[in-house]
């Protein structure tokens, strides 16, 4: 048998482990910065999706309390508790 480093045959695994070794630490770089803005865009999908969630929750309310207003809410001071004389300098 021949001394292992000279083979009659050689074997091209090592050439493919070597390439896919090299391929891997590239990808791993690559990996890490694609999952850094890939978190970055989910949170700024979650963000902007609870922005909207909250303005439309907002717009909602306010149209619900326009729907059951009251004739007295037509006046300026409607429902104010001060009496005649507040701010007359007395």
């Amino acid at each position: 048998m021949a001394p292992r480093g000279k083979r009659m045959f050689r074997c091209c695994c090592r050439k493919r482990k070597k390439t896919a070794l090299a391929a891997l630490t590239k990808s791993a770089s690559v990996s890490s910065s694609y999952r850094a803005l890939r978190a970055v865009g989910w949170t700024s999908v979650a963000v902007g999706v609870t922005a909207l969630g909250l303005y439309v929750g907002r717009e909602l309310r306010l149209r619900y309390k326009f729907k059951r207003r009251t004739p007295s809410d037509f006046f300026s001071h409607a429902g104010e508790d001060f009496n005649a004389e507040f701010g007359m300098g007395v």
